[in-house]
């Protein structure tokens, strides 16, 4: 199978890179060989390339500079998939495509499923589901993943922030009425590798590990691992302003794809300690 992957230099993409090289033969252009901004350069390399899935990685994740800098956000949130999928759609192709809890409106404390209304409170958000949107509504065969609170050993991330503020912190405030699920890249990537093989029926699936926890709750469990004695002072979202609006509510339900693939995810703890454990070494 020729697979395309976009966005190889990312967390997610990084650790597909990895997962998916026995499914076949894997393009993963850099920002150098493939700039994704440029609409017209994008369908020339699909052209030249002709995957039979492509794989889309990419996105504008900076949150608050999504506020600032909408254009950008727009063309890799909604133009690209939405180009993606234009294509997989004439050349009989299948999209994978990942998207984010930002999607909801944050309210309550019930767990989100694939069905539940959308309401994105930033921009970050409205270009996510509309990304979705466009995907779905493309007529082309397609898996949306819609993940939460991505981190990894590589890249920047709120594990390697909490570690690094560690070594010359006693004390930090954290919030602790956001409330999701940290998702680290490895598990997305071996879930989506998993989907491809099984050839997962067409359509949206939320993925994240099993369980929540707020960030305090999130960076509690990662001094505890690592044996920081840092004190962990938890504050409400509100003495914490940030350009975007964040939601409180992140939980997903996870059913429909754990009875689609017919496993049971992992738990949050257990993957952080598999993630901390990686960097640690390194």
């Amino acid at each position: 199978m020729n697979i395309l992957l976009l966005g190889k230099t990312g967390q997610v993409g990084f650790e597909l890179h990895r997962t998916l090289a026995p499914l076949g033969i894997v393009t993963a252009p850099d920002r150098a060989e493939l700039d994704l901004v440029n609409e017209q350069a994008v369908n020339i390399y699909l052209t030249n390339t002709k995957p039979e899935l492509i794989v889309n990685a990419a996105a504008w994740t900076a949150v608050d500079a999504a506020e600032d800098h909408q254009t950008e956000a727009q063309r890799l949130n909604v133009g690209l998939p939405e180009q993606l999928a234009a294509y997989a759609k004439v050349h009989n192709s299948r999209l994978i495509h990942f998207s984010s809890d930002y999607v909801y409106p944050g309210s309550g404390e019930v767990p989100w499923q694939e069905t539940s209304p959308i309401g994105p409170l930033s921009h970050y958000g409205k270009t996510k589901l509309e990304g979705d949107q466009a995907i779905e509504q493309s007529g082309a065969d397609y898996l949306i993943f819609r993940t939460s609170w991505v981190y990894s050993a590589r890249g920047n991330n709120f594990m390697k922030t909490m570690l690094r503020l560690a070594e010359s912190k006693t004390e930090l405030n954290i919030v602790v009425d956001q409330v999701g699920a940290p998702t680290p890249a490895r598990l997305i990537a071996q879930i989506t590798t998993l989907a491809i093989h099984g050839k997962l029926t067409k359509g949206l699936y939320h993925l994240a590990p099993r369980g929540d926890t707020s960030w305090h709750g999130f960076a509690s469990e990662i001094f505890r691992l690592a044996g920081h004695n840092l004190k962990a002072n938890p504050i409400p979202t509100s003495d914490y302003p940030m350009p975007a609006q964040r939601p409180l509510n992140s939980r997903m339900g996870m059913s429909k794809l754990e009875n689609a693939l017919n496993i049971e995810l992992p738990d949050w703890k257990s993957q952080l300690a598999l993630t901390l454990g990686e960097y640690l070494q390194n």
